[in-house]
């Protein structure tokens, strides 16, 4: 390049990486942008493809391995972007995203007529978790302990077992491949286990729609939910979440993707910093000074162990950039 673009947003050369990622492990990347608004996202990504540049959006980084080294291209971080607030209007449909800030007057004060939270796509599952909760909104409770943010949960319809991200979900607003706003209704989706199946369009903010409960009740649900995470899963190391997705239940004799690399020996395999956990299986965490390269050689390994001990390819649920 002979020049230095102008971009929309703040914007970063040579970013760092790792950081942004609960597996804090990567390189940087050629050029990081960070819209704080949806107009800024959408103006960001028209920029970008604009100007002819492969582009990536990172959420929480809660879902993603970064490859070491200098990744080309640009990255759009939308961690700014963490507006989350109860709708303004009842007539116009686009006005709960069309809203900047929680200001005027509420649809109802009464949160039980109106069980809505609006929110733009960087706001923190943990965040929207606790005010769900504490606004006596069921729904997520079962999200409770799960990182990243609402645009990556809506994109990869993060859940778990018997629950997932689009089961709230009203409206989705995103920004499609021409760079305008696209208003996706629940009814008209099909979202599929950890894929919603978005392609190139990017969620840039969505209207959730909860069941109103007495806050205890909701509070003591979350409670209990995080609990039993803590019991069976590493929540507090340093992880990327689940590394594979469940396979074909036909195909695996009914086994998850945990007890089959249980079975297979996976726990406890190490490869310079990277560890599978001795807690589950189907969790791979940074033990100390981890790299992409060692997290990278230890899926591959882990994966073939399934591979020969029961003939079954686990797809990575996880995202490797490389």
């Amino acid at each position: 390049m002979t020049s230095t673009p102008t971009w929309p947003c703040v914007s970063l050369p040579e970013a760092s990486l790792a950081d942004r990622t609960t597996l804090r492990v990567g390189g940087r990347v050629e050029w990081l942008l960070e819209p704080a608004t949806p107009d800024e996202l959408r103006a960001a990504l028209s920029a970008v493809r604009e100007r002819g540049f492969s582009y990536r959006i990172l959420g929480g980084g809660a879902n993603v391995v970064i490859d070491d080294g200098l990744l080309p291209g640009v990255i759009i971080a939308t961690d700014r972007m963490k507006r989350l607030f109860r709708p303004t209007s009842a007539t116009d449909e686009h006005a709960p995203l069309d809203a900047v800030a929680p200001t005027g007057a509420l649809v109802h004060d009464d949160i039980a007529r109106d069980p809505r939270l609006v929110v733009w796509a960087g706001v923190e599952l943990p965040a929207l978790c606790r005010a769900a909760r504490d606004l006596g909104l069921s729904g997520l409770e079962k999200m409770a302990g799960v990182p990243g943010q609402v645009g990556g949960g809506i994109a990869m319809n993060a859940g778990g077992k018997g629950w997932q991200m689009w089961d709230v979900v009203e409206l989705v607003r995103v920004v499609d491949e021409h760079g305008e706003f696209r208003d996706i209704r629940r009814t008209e989706w099909q979202p599929e286990y950890r894929d919603a199946h978005l392609g190139a369009l990017v969620v840039a903010g969505a209207v959730l729609r909860f069941e109103p409960r007495p806050k205890a009740e909701v509070q003591a649900a979350t409670r209990e939910y995080l609990r039993q995470k803590n019991a069976v899963q590493p929540v507090r190391l340093l992880s990327a979440g689940c590394v594979f997705k469940n396979p074909d239940p036909e195909a695996s004799g009914g086994l998850t993707a945990g007890q089959l690399l249980d079975q297979a020996g996976a726990k406890g395999r190490r490869r310079g910093g990277a560890l599978i956990s001795e807690q589950h299986a189907n969790f791979l965490v940074n033990a100390g000074g981890a790299s992409a390269a060692d997290v990278f050689g230890l899926i591959d390994e882990v994966r073939q162990r399934v591979v020969e001990r029961f003939g079954v390819l686990l797809e990575t649920e996880v995202k490797l950039w490389r």
